[in-house]
C-alpha cells in the first residue's frame, strides 16, 4: 500500500516495537524518521528529532507494552517534541494500548488509569490515536480526540481459512470466559463455524477456576480466542479442561500476546497445540516457542495511515 497525497508524511518510531514500525515505513514505500530515543544516566528519557517536522503529518508508532512505564513516557515525550517542533498533526499510533485494563472502579478507591493514560496523551499534544482491539471499546470514549479502533479477526482468520480451508467444518470457536462472548461470536461468524463458551469464576487477580462448559466439544477441533494473553492462566487453564471434556485438539489465538510472568511454561505445558498471536507487542526471540506462530499487523496499520493522511474513511479496516 504506497501512500498517495501530499509528502510531507513521516513515521517516527519510538523503541517498544522497531521492526513493526519499519514494516508499516516500509508498506508505504516511506523511511523512518531520524530519531534518537535513548536515557539519560539517571533514567530520564532522552529523545532528539534529527530532522525537520514542520507542518509535517507524523505518525508515532509505540506499543505501550512492557517495560510499560517507560515505553508509555517514550510517547509522551516524542508526543511534545513534535508539537514544539511545528508539526501540523501528530497521531500516536499505538497497536496495544497498556492499561487497557484499568477502565472502570471495580472496587472503592480504584483509578481509572485507563482515562488517565487517553489524557496524558491529549495533554501531551496527540491529534489522533490510531490502536488496534482495546480491551474495552468503550475507552475509545475516554478521549476527545479521533480513536481508530482496528479490529484484529480478520488477520487471525485469513490465517486459519488459508491454513485449514474446507476441514473448519470441524472446528469449534471457543470463548475462554463470558466476557469474550462478542469476540468470539465475531471469529466464529467469519470462520462459519459453532461457538462454545466456558462460564468461569475467576476468585482472584490472574487466577481462573474453569466451571461449565457450554456447547458442544466432544470430538471437536477447538480454537480459543481472546484479545490478549497475559499470564495465560485462563487460556491454559480453558485448554487443559477442554481436552479432557473429550476435544480432539485445541489451538488458541489472540492479538495481544502480553506473555508475562509465567505464561510460557504455562504454554508449554497445555494442551495448546498451535498459539496464534499477532506482532502488535514484540516478541523476543527466548518467547517464540516452537508452538507460537506470528501473524504481522503491517498491512492493516499501512493501509489506516494511508486512509488517515489522505483524508479517506478506514471504516472498512475495522471491518468488526
Amino acid at each position: 500500500m504506497m501512500y498517495t497525497g501530499r509528502s510531507n508524511i513521516k513515521i517516527f518510531s519510538c523503541n517498544a516495537n522497531p521492526a513493526l514500525a519499519a514494516e508499516i515505513a516500509e508498506k508505504l514505500g516511506l523511511k523512518l524518521g531520524e530519531c534518537e530515543v535513548g536515557h539519560f544516566s539517571d533514567g530520564e528519557i532522552s529523545v532528539k528529532i534529527d530532522e525537520t517536522i514542520r507542518g509535517a503529518d507524523v505518525y508515532i508508532i509505540q506499543s505501550t507494552s512492557s517495560p510499560v512505564n517507560d515505553n508509555l513516557m517514550e510517547l509522551l515525550i516524542m508526543i511534545d517534541a513534535m508539537k514544539r517542533a511545528s508539526a501540523e498533526r501528530i497521531t500516536a499510533v499505538m497497536p496495544y494500548y497498556g492499561y487497557a485494563r484499568q477502565d472502570r472502579k471495580a472496587r472503592a478507591r480504584d483509578p481509572i488509569s485507563a482515562k488517565l493514560v487517553a489524557n496524558l496523551l491529549t495533554v501531551a499534544g496527540a491529534n489522533r490515536v490510531l490502536t488496534m482491539d482495546l480491551h474495552c471499546a468503550q475507552i475509545q470514549g475516554f478521549f476527545d480526540i479521533p480513536v481508530d479502533n482496528l479490529a484484529g479477526a480478520p488477520l487471525l482468520t485469513d490465517y486459519y481459512l488459508k491454513k485449514y480451508g474446507d476441514e473448519l467444518k470441524d472446528f469449534v470457536a471457543v470463548s475462554p470466559d463470558l466476557g469474550s462472548v462478542g469476540r468470539t461470536r465475531n471469529f466464529a461468524t467469519r470462520l462459519d463455524i459453532p461457538l462454545a463458551i466456558i462460564d468461569k469464576r475467576r476468585p482472584k487477580a490472574n487466577v481462573s477456576e474453569i466451571m461449565n462448559i457450554i456447547g458442544n466439544i466432544e470430538g471437536k477441533r477447538l480454537i480459543l480466542v481472546d484479545d490478549m494473553i497475559d499470564t495465560a492462566g485462563t487460556i491454559t487453564n480453558a485448554a487443559n479442561a477442554l481436552k479432557e471434556k473429550g476435544a480432539l485438539e485445541v489451538d488458541a489465538c489472540c492479538t495481544h500476546a502480553v506473555l508475562s510472568g509465567p505464561a510460557l511454561e504455562r504454554i508449554e505445558k497445555s494442551a495448546i497445540e498451535e498459539l496464534l498471536v499477532l506482532n502488535t507487542i514484540e516478541l523476543p526471540e527466548e518467547k517464540l516457542l516452537s508452538n507460537i506462530k506470528v501473524v504481522s499487523v503491517a498491512d492493516m496499520f499501512s493501509s489506516a495511515i494511508n486512509c488517515i493522511h489522505t483524508g479517506e474513511s478506514i471504516s472498512k479496516l475495522f471491518d468488526v
